[in-house]
């Protein structure tokens, strides 16, 4: 038996977003998202599933607060609907909004749990996106309105803000491969959204400096690791491409003020222009405070002429898939923390999401997801290595709570600690909550 002893500072939580489980669309103010429009057009959500009531958690927050006081969290990832404070994205506060908030929030200190708030988790006001969404300049200044309001409000309430959450899904697989809202198949757009997420993000952590606000900000984009089937060099570089998609592309302009080249030039030869105005870089070359990694799968791939958008075949060599297919790749999450540290030095990393998808159901009341407790021993077990090979480590956040509305998979996939009943909205902890629970207090747990 091996034990994975974890420092006693290191803080646990467990996340969500706002559009995925609050509901209540349509209540106190609360104007329309893009995920509102998506979700409504017939064809882009599985089964045609929608985020109106999801897990009803904006009527059932005290009682998700409870689960979180019980499953002995440090933390809670949340996120706020910017649509239920500017409705239309910009212009008159909408106050039953953020009384909502306050709420929550209060709710949360009061049980002694520390809110880390991320402004964006996909929730764009469709009335920003009708003017041309992240494509427009005008919604970085929309949403530094929005992001300052928060800040002003939450002063000493919320101490660890995200700006962003997966830049690279609002961007390319919105924009580009188009899986998500608004569904967009373009290239050159899903570039221009990219760009202008991180200035967003940069003029936000300026605006959060300047207004002297005590706490921390960071960001929190997407990872994957694609290891190379050969020790060819097109295999290397094929998988060096995918992950500096991910990876790269969204780190570098935000530590070392400047694109990476070999996608600059990559981008350039399928006839993409880089949208870049004078002194953006240095926008978004702002110092943050930490960065928030999520990580769910990696890969073994190699180069295939014509293969997507780098000529990269994934193989598949038999490794255990969740039931959303991901492949299971705990070495990748040791090898992504590893790179960061090694490309951008020890910055302080929070693991803002990790999970799994599993789809057990209840029975006898109990639901025995035992493979969900597989991959987070596994995937912990990564992050401990990481911390012993020095990566600065300041928490991990497990995804999620409880199952939800998974975009454009709708309801038909489970990544909760707690299971959902769609129908009922009762709340049933499974076993994975209580190992989570265990692990928790105990600090360590054993191979």
């Amino acid at each position: 038996m091996s034990i994975i002893q974890f420092p006693t500072e290191m803080k646990w939580g467990v996340a969500t977003a706002s559009y995925q489980i609050e509901g209540a669309v349509n209540e106190d103010g609360r104007g329309l998202s893009i995920w509102d429009t998506f979700s409504h057009t017939p064809g882009k959500v599985l089964n045609g599933d929608n985020g109106d009531i999801a897990c009803d958690s904006y009527h059932r927050y005290e009682e998700d607060i409870a689960l979180l006081k019980d499953l002995g969290v440090d933390v809670y990832r949340f996120s706020i609907a910017w649509p239920r404070i500017y409705p239309q994205g910009t212009g008159d506060v909408n106050e039953k909004g953020l009384a909502f908030y306050h709420k929550f929030v209060d709710t949360l200190l009061e049980n002694g749990i520390e809110p880390i708030c991320t402004l964006y988790h996909w929730d764009l006001p469709q009335a920003l996106q009708d003017e041309g969404g992240w494509n427009n300049r005008s919604t970085i200044d929309a949403f530094v309105e929005y992001a300052e309001t928060m800040f002003r409000e939450f002063k000493g309430k919320i101490n660890y803000w995200i700006t962003l959450n997966e830049p690279w899904c609002t961007s390319f697989l919105s924009n580009y491969l188009g899986v998500h809202a608004p569904g967009y198949n373009d290239l050159q757009l899903a570039v221009n959204v990219s760009h202008h997420l991180l200035l967003a993000h940069g003029r936000a952590v300026q605006k959060f400096r300047e207004l002297n606000i005590e706490g921390e900000i960071g960001y929190a984009p997407n990872t994957t690791w694609i290891d190379p089937y050969s020790n060819k060099t097109e295999d290397i570089q094929a998988c060096q491409r995918e992950i500096g998609w991910y990876i790269e592309w969204f780190m570098d302009p935000v530590f070392k003020g400047k694109y990476p080249e070999f996608l600059v030039e990559w981008f350039k030869n399928k006839g993409v222009k880089l949208p870049i105005n004078e002194g953006d870089l240095e926008v978004i070359k702002q110092p943050i405070d930490f960065i928030g990694i999520n990580y769910y799968s990696g890969h073994v791939g190699r180069y295939k002429e014509g293969e997507g958008l780098f000529h990269l075949e994934m193989i598949d060599l038999g490794y255990e898939r969740t039931d959303i297919d991901w492949p299971i790749y705990p070495d990748g999450f040791y090898h992504v923390l590893t790179h960061i540290t090694e490309r951008y030095g020890k910055v302080p990393i929070y693991i803002t999401e990790n999970g799994s998808c599993y789809n057990e159901e209840p029975v006898h009341g109990r639901v025995k997801d035992n493979n969900r407790i597989k991959y987070l021993q596994q995937h912990l077990t990564s992050l401990h290595r990481a911390i012993q090979s020095g990566v600065n480590i300041k928490g991990y956040i497990s995804w999620s709570l409880m199952d939800n509305f998974e975009w454009a998979e709708g309801y038909s996939k489970r990544f909760g600690l707690v299971f959902i009943n769609f129908r009922t909205l009762e709340r049933i902890k499974k076993d994975s909550f209580y190992w989570y629970k265990k692990t928790i207090e105990n600090k360590w747990f054993d191979l």
